[in-house]
C-alpha cells in the first residue's frame, strides 16, 4: 500500500498546518477571551468570522463535501485535512465551514435535496452566512434505535404538521440557525424502517420552542452552536419541504450519518496528537520524586501506549476511507463501525493519560485537555453508542459462520 499523500493533499495540508500555526492557535485564547466577554453565551464571538474570512481567501473552504458543491476531495483526501482541524476544534472546523452539524445537513441537502431546498439552504450553508440543526434524538425513546423515533410529521393538504419533543438538537442554539432538519414518522403502521421521514422547519416557524441548552459533563457546547431541547406543536410548513420522499428518513439517516462517524474519527486522531503533545511537553518539563516525570517509567508507558493506539486508529480510518471511495458507504459498513466503536475510546483513553501527566492542571481551563476528554467521551454516544456498533458489527461478524 502506498501512504504518501497526493500532491493536491499535501499542497492543502501544508497550506492547512500554515494556517493553524499563524490564525488558529493565535486565535483560541482570544476566543475564550471574546466568549466570556459576552452577555449572551450562546452568541458567535467576533474572532470565528474573521478566521472564516481567512480561511476562504486561502481556499481552505467547504474541504469536507465531495462532488461540485464542495471542494471535491476523496474520503482519502480529506482524512489528513480533518485530522488536523482535529487538533483545535472548538475553531478550526467552523472556520474552515466543515462542522457538524452543518457537514451532515449539507450533505442531505446536496444528495437528497429539492432544486428549490438547494437553493433556499444549501447555498447559504455553502457560504457560511447561516447555521443549521439536526433533530433527531428524543429524550422519550431510546434513540439509540431510530426505528423509536415517536415525533409525528402528518400530511395536511399541502402542508405538513409536526408534533413531538427533541432534546440534543445539535446546532439549534447558534443565533445564526436558520433551518432544522427534523426526523419522525409519517406513517407508524408501516415496514419498521419506512415509517420515518426527514423534513425542512426554519427555525422561526409558530410552533417552534427552543426549550434550553443541553449541556455536555457541564460545557454548554456553544462553540459547535449547542445542543437544545426543542418542542414542535403543530407545528406547519409545506408539503414541499419534505426531504426525498415520506419514508425514506432512515435510509437518509444512514447515508447521513456514515460520513459523519468517519469525519468525527478523523478529527479525534488530531485531538489524541495534541494531546501526546501536551503530554510529552509537560513530562520533560516537570519533576517529581527526584526526576522529570519523562523518566517516570509508567509515564513512559502511557506514552508509547498512546502512539501505538494513535497509529492504530489512524491506519484503520485512512482504510475506511480508501473503501467509502472504492466500494461506497455500504461496503465499507463493517469499517465504519470498527472505528466508530475504537476511536473514540482509545482517543479518551489518551486524553485521560495526558490529563493524569497534567495534575490539576489537566482538568483546569489552562489546558484544553478536560475540554477534549468531554468531547471524546460525548462521542462514544453521538452517532449511535458503543454497544449498538459492535452488536451490529458482531453480527455480521457471525453471519458467515451460521451460514
Amino acid at each position: 500500500m502506498d501512504f504518501s499523500f497526493d500532491a493536491r493533499t499535501e499542497e492543502l495540508r501544508q497550506k492547512l498546518l500554515a494556517f493553524m500555526d499563524s490564525h488558529i492557535y493565535p486565535a483560541e485564547p482570544v476566543f475564550e477571551r471574546q466568549l466570556a466577554e459576552q452577555d449572551d453565551p450562546w452568541s458567535v464571538p467576533p474572532i470565528v468570522d474573521e478566521l472564516k474570512a481567512q480561511a476562504r481567501g486561502q481556499g481552505l473552504w467547504n474541504l469536507f463535501l465531495p462532488g461540485t458543491y464542495g471542494a471535491d476531495l476523496t474520503n482519502l483526501q480529506y482524512a489528513p485535512l480533518a485530522e488536523i482541524t482535529g487538533r483545535s476544534p472548538r475553531l478550526a472546523p467552523v472556520a474552515l465551514n466543515c462542522a457538524a452539524p452543518d457537514t451532515g445537513n449539507m450533505e442531505i441537502l446536496a444528495m437528497f435535496g429539492t432544486e428549490r431546498q438547494k437553493t433556499r439552504w444549501l447555498r447559504p450553508l455553502l457560504d457560511g452566512e447561516i447555521r443549521s440543526a439536526f433533530a433527531m434524538t428524543e429524550p422519550d425513546v431510546a434513540s439509540s434505535d431510530a426505528t423509536n423515533i415517536a415525533t409525528r410529521i402528518e400530511r395536511d393538504g399541502d402542508e405538513y404538521v409536526i408534533n413531538g419533543r427533541k432534546w440534543y438538537t445539535s446546532g439549534a442554539m447558534n443565533p445564526r440557525c436558520e433551518i432544522l432538519i427534523v426526523m419522525g414518522k409519517t406513517d407508524p403502521n408501516t415496514e419498521r424502517h419506512r415509517r420515518q421521514s426527514m423534513i425542512l422547519v426554519p427555525r422561526n416557524t409558530r410552533g417552534v420552542d427552543v426549550k434550553r441548552g443541553m449541556r455536555v459533563f457541564g460545557y454548554d457546547d456553544a462553540d459547535h452552536g449547542g445542543h437544545a431541547e426543542v418542542e414542535f406543536t403543530d407545528v406547519r410548513v409545506p408539503a414541499e419541504n419534505l426531504i426525498a420522499e415520506e419514508g425514506a428518513g432512515f435510509a437518509i439517516s444512514q447515508a447521513r450519518l456514515g460520513p459523519g462517524r468517519i469525519h468525527h474519527c478523523m478529527r479525534l486522531i488530531g485531538m489524541a496528537e495534541r494531546a501526546i503533545e501536551l503530554m510529552c511537553e509537560r513530562a520533560v518539563s516537570r519533576t517529581a520524586f527526584g526526576k522529570p516525570l519523562a523518566e517516570q517509567g509508567v509515564v513512559r508507558g502511557w506514552i508509547a501506549e498512546a502512539r501505538v493506539r494513535a497509529e492504530q486508529l489512524r491506519l484503520l480510518v485512512l482504510k475506511t476511507a480508501w473503501l467509502m471511495d472504492t466500494v461506497g458507504n455500504k461496503g465499507a459498513h463493517a469499517e465504519i463501525q470498527a472505528i466508530k466503536i475504537a476511536t473514540p475510546q482509545s482517543v479518551e483513553w489518551i486524553l485521560d493519560k495526558a490529563i493524569q501527566v497534567h495534575g490539576a492542571g489537566g482538568v483546569s481551563q489552562d489546558f484544553p485537555l478536560g475540554e477534549l476528554w468531554a468531547q471524546a467521551c460525548m462521542l462514544r454516544l453521538a452517532d449511535g453508542p458503543d454497544e449498538v456498533h459492535q452488536q451490529s458489527l458482531a453480527l455480521r461478524e457471525l453471519r458467515n459462520h451460521r451460514k
